[in-house]
């Protein structure tokens, strides 16, 4: 098929993606509370954030402050309604709605932010799509609670669903509930059950049992949350948020194929368990064998049948690669080898947009879904040239390959595709390193490492570049 000049189909939801602990700022502010995201300090490449026991003097948090969105969204949605978007993928904060977590009464004032927010999009025909959990929660919880440890969390987490659900019914359609709940699949790296689940395993727990314990509370939340959103407003799309990276065997040796395939199984069961609404044998079997006993109830499993996710929402920045270890276990943290075939970005992430259309459908064949790519980009350190021009072909060029891709798989392979919201679309702190010269975004920000710098925005070349590709619905994509 000749793709020159074939469109996207009607309604589909070009856009961008944050989340509210990496550009909001305000962290102390509107009577937000202290989450997780604000004990964790700078960090760079391969130098690990620290997570420090509520907030030291002596330390640097860039989430604090961030990139100050909590003032400046009018400016910043006003640029992405220049650029064309028809979709923001964002998160609530639950600590601007619930400061403690277990708080009686939500904060009047963090509802009223996010009604402004989208309010503000809105008005320029921007639909909101918004997560729920993306890499924060309530750092009171992790204190009192043990964070994700504790089933006590599930009812928390719904009762904020429920708030954000009512209040919000009118305004958002599109809706995720934990952001790339499977990241815990790499549970022996630094912080991957902080991040996800609040939690930093003591020397006498084993992190393998407690990844399981926590995702499984955060599964049948989730569930709970999809069940009751539903019932609020029949209309909602209630999706999860899957980090996809495929992952293909180093040759084709039947061990390394099995391998990769059990790779592949390892990493996304949750995505069976949101989807499919039961756990995949193989992992079943698994539990009993290292006799973990998990906290799993009938009424869970009820639960996880009820509350089913209309949409596949997934990230896409790269693909791994394995060989055959002599067991069939995956391990994450030591399992992926070098694939000759791709090159890798300054931070070692495999680019590989081909993996976009094999991940577009594995999921189409695995739970015949609408999908939505709601982060795909590339981080690279960009230069502002003093009569502020900042020239990002390497970005452009990333994109460019990615969404032909896309296109590929969504006009000939028939995959069913809501929107693409690629990341960063305005420059923020990382997630992983807490940098602020990691940038995505097609909107550059004036904001150093240390935090210094006026925080001026700069359109960049891939601004006008995805500019034009969504005025043609990616019809100039070839």
């Amino acid at each position: 098929m000749n793709l020159k000049g074939q469109a996207f189909p009607d309604g589909f939801l070009w856009g961008g993606a944050v989340a509210a602990h990496q550009l909001e700022g305000g962290f102390d502010q509107g009577g937000k509370g202290l989450s997780t995201a604000d004990v964790m300090t700078i960090g760079a490449n391969d130098i690990p954030r620290k997570v420090t026991d509520g907030i030291d003097p002596n330390e640097f948090y860039p989430n604090h402050n961030a990139i100050d969105f909590y003032h400046r969204y009018p400016e910043d949605i006003k640029l992405f309604a220049e650029m064309g978007f028809k979709a923001f993928r964002t998160s609530i904060a639950w600590t601007r709605i619930f400061p403690n977590g277990d708080d009686e009464q939500p904060n009047e004032s963090g509802l009223k932010f996010y009604d402004d927010l989208f309010d503000e999009c809105l008005k320029y025909n921007i639909q909101p799509v918004i997560t729920l959990s993306h890499f924060e929660m309530p750092y009171h919880l992790v204190q009192k609670y043990g964070g994700w440890r504790s089933r006590k969390v599930i009812d928390f987490f719904v009762k904020f669903a429920t708030v954000v659900f009512k209040r919000y019914q009118h305004k958002v359609k599109y809706w995720m509930t934990f952001n790339e709940i499977n990241n815990q699949t790499d549970f022996e790296s630094s912080h991957a059950l902080f991040t996800d689940s609040g939690i930093l395993p003591k020397s006498n727990e084993e992190n393998e049992k407690l990844m399981y314990q926590a995702a499984h509370y955060e599964l049948v939340a989730s569930a709970m949350a999809v069940k009751i959103g539903h019932e609020i407003n029949h209309d909602f799309q209630i999706g999860c948020m899957i980090a996809m990276t495929p992952i293909y065997p180093l040759t084709s040796k039947p061990e390394d194929v099995l391998f990769a395939q059990r790779a592949m199984q390892t990493r996304f069961w949750f995505a069976d368990v949101h989807a499919n609404g039961f756990y995949p044998q193989w992992l079943l079997n698994h539990f009993k064998e290292q006799k973990f006993n998990l906290d799993i109830t009938e009424t869970d499993l009820r639960y996880l049948r009820e509350g089913k996710v209309d949409y596949i929402g997934f990230s896409y920045y790269m693909s791994f690669t394995v060989k055959d270890t002599g067991k069939l276990e995956y391990n994450e943290s030591y399992d992926r080898v070098k694939n000759p075939y791709v090159k890798a970005s300054e931070w070692g992430w495999q680019v590989d947009p081909v993996g976009l259309r094999y991940a577009l459908n594995w999921f189409n064949d695995r739970y015949h879904l609408p999908q939505f790519i709601v982060e795909n980009g590339l981080g690279a350190i960009d230069k502002k040239t003093v009569d502020n021009q900042i020239h990002d072909e390497y970005r452009i060029s990333y994109m460019n390959n990615h969404i032909r891709e896309m296109k590929k798989a969504v006009l000939e392979d028939g995959v069913n595709l809501i929107g693409y919201t690629p990341w960063g679309c305005i420059d923020l702190v990382a997630a992983s390193t807490g940098q602020m010269s990691k940038r995505y975004g097609m909107i550059y920000v004036d904001e150093n490492d240390d935090g210094t710098g006026s925080l001026n925005r700069y359109r960049k070349d891939s601004f006008y570049w995805f500019q034009d590709v969504i005025k043609h619905n990616g019809s100039e994509i070839e």
